[in-house]
């Protein structure tokens, strides 16, 4: 089984419906999945069974902040975005998830003894769908 380290993280993402492109000077990404449960239970039952029910998945993004970078310009709140993510790189056979979402959140901080930085929120909408570069 093979590890990776972050440094060869690749962030892609554009307005929906147009190609992805690189997100310049990303610190880290997450994706994180949830699915829901349907409690199926009926009288008569010793046990609660359950069905499986939808999943949710929000795309989380840190950045310094760079107004030069048009694809951190695109990500104002309500923005509908597609992005492609691969965690390892661009590698063939690096595994990538690539989906469409809503930004829900955009915030910039900034501080007189740091670099200014920025967090964006994703609210993916359908599935994340997991491949292979070629």
């Amino acid at each position: 089984m093979a590890t990776a380290t972050g440094t060869g993280g690749v962030f892609k993402l554009q307005l929906t419906g147009q190609s992805v492109a690189q997100v310049g000077e990303v610190r880290s990404f997450s994706i994180d999945g949830s699915a829901d449960t349907i409690e199926d239970s009926t009288m008569g039952d010793t046990a609660r069974s359950y069905k499986a029910g939808l999943e949710a998945h929000t795309v989380s993004l840190e950045c310094y902040w760079d107004e030069a970078d048009a694809q951190q310009l695109v990500l104002d709140n309500r923005a509908s975005v597609d992005f492609e993510i691969s965690p390892s790189g661009t590698a063939s056979g690096s595994k990538k998830y690539t989906g469409t979402g809503i930004v829900t959140s955009k915030t910039i901080n900034a501080s007189f003894d740091n670099m200014v930085e920025a967090s964006f929120s994703i609210q993916v909408s359908g599935a994340v769908t997991e491949g292979a570069h070629s």
